[in-house]
């Protein structure tokens, strides 16, 4: 899960502004998409709009009409999308697709694994995949129990007069927040900066240039960190490159790399944790079963991945070759987006996937964290997260009710990475 996923609708949008501007009109300030263009952003509650499913069932690989000189393919169902994610040979995601393209030009490539190909691809992400290893990740594991306790413990503080607690801002972007800079060894401190750009990026309701804004700035401040990292390692992520690999990786590279780290870490596991802890405070018996035993979190977790997918389009893949996928003739050059919302609720994967159930004889495979060679490398630690995470919250508040009524609460409009600005929750009784 990388910040790839937010550029193909920053850029386009872009390409759109700068045509619609010829004719005398400035879109800046607003949705700079067609209406079919945004529909696998829109969602009612934690559901995708019926119209995903529509043209799922109609279509699984359909063009859409995006007002550029590419053709664009948005692939909604199952099989489809593992077969465009999992070609690496016959798609390209480097950067350089787009130089050129609505002002793109090769000094604003964030670099990282995201925007990026094989060898380049492959060379970066050896460098991270032994620190998200089940085995170094373990040594974490200590220390992401004693942040969900000490989160607990400031929820309990605040809601002891019997007022409501903020979900979100408590719990669920602290909690990632806190892990991230346990594992790049960056200062907590910076935490707040954390949250505010790595919403940014994703947030596409104000418009392309905000998101380019927070990745540029993003990429400034990991430079600052790893020039001092360069300096003194320290014992996280960062520092464990620089020691054994040393000049072999450049300071670009390496801040691209923490760049894809924080973004795909954060801002996905804190969308998880609170749109996960209002599925279950909306049904009791979710609630209690994975109150009173271990055995069910697994289960849970894995059916909270694939029934909410808060990453919700894959980034693109720019066709290198001619091929036909699933009967669909697709052209080199074309852009593919893969639905990984629309995806995991294919009736291909079993009966009522638009139902979430953690007691299916078997929770199917799902896509919530892609797949292919740009699966999100951090797929374990955000597993260990929200397990660690869930059971501790419902144990720790069992009688925990919404504050508001459901349909109060406010969910993201038009970002990649879904999720709910606040979470009002009283604990007591």
């Amino acid at each position: 899960m990388t910040t790839l996923r937010s550029r193909i609708f920053a850029w386009a949008g872009r390409l759109y502004l700068a045509r619609t501007r010829k004719k005398g009109f400035d879109l800046s300030r607003m949705s700079f998409l067609p209406e079919s263009v945004l529909m696998p952003l829109r969602r009612d509650g934690l559901d995708p709009v019926p119209d995903l499913a529509a043209v799922r069932e109609r279509e699984p690989i359909s063009k859409l009409p995006v007002p550029i000189a590419a053709n664009v393919w948005l692939v909604t169902g199952y099989d489809e999308a593992k077969a465009v994610l999992g070609k690496a040979d016959a798609f390209s995601s480097d950067f350089t697709n787009l130089i050129g393209k609505a002002g793109a030009g090769a000094e604003q490539n964030p670099g990282g694994l995201g925007f990026s190909d094989p060898p380049v691809h492959t060379r970066l992400r050896r460098l991270l995949t032994p620190e998200f290893t089940m085995r170094r990740l373990n040594r974490l594991t200590p220390r992401i129990h004693d942040i969900v306790e000490e989160r607990l413990a400031a929820m309990e503080k605040a809601g002891s007069n019997g007022d409501p607690v903020d979900l979100v801002a408590a719990f669920a972007l602290p909690i990632p927040s806190l892990v991230i800079c346990e594992l790049l060894g960056v200062p907590y401190e910076d935490r707040d900066d954390f949250e505010r750009l790595s919403a940014a990026r994703f947030d596409l309701f104000s418009g392309a240039n905000a998101s380019f804004g927070a990745i540029s700035e993003s990429l400034t401040y990991f430079r600052e960190v790893v020039k001092k990292q360069r300096a003194n390692p320290g014992d996280g992520l960062l520092g464990m490159i620089v020691r054994e690999h040393g000049d072999s990786v450049t300071d670009e590279e390496l801040a691209g790399l923490a760049d894809g780290v924080l973004t795909g870490g954060f801002e996905t596991t804190a969308s998880m944790l609170a749109l996960g802890a209002l599925v279950l405070l909306q049904d009791p018996e979710h609630f209690a079963t994975l109150k009173d035993g271990d055995e069910a979190v697994d289960r849970y977790v894995e059916e909270l991945l694939r029934y909410l997918t808060v990453v919700q389009v894959a980034f693109p893949r720019f066709a290198r070759e001619d091929m036909e996928i699933a009967g669909v003739q697709i052209s080199a050059g074309d852009v593919v987006l893969c639905s990984l919302s629309g995806a995991d609720r294919d009736g291909k994967l079993g009966p009522d996937m638009e139902q979430f159930d953690p007691h299916r004889a078997k929770v199917p495979s799902h896509l919530a964290f892609g797949y292919g060679i740009h699966r999100c490398v951090g797929a374990e630690l955000a597993r260990m997260e929200l397990r660690a995470a869930y059971p501790a919250l419902v144990r720790r508040f069992p009688a925990m009710r919404l504050a508001v009524p459901p349909e109060e609460l406010e969910f993201r409009k038009l970002s990649i990475v879904y999720g709910l600005d606040s979470l009002p929750v009283r604990l007591d009784a």
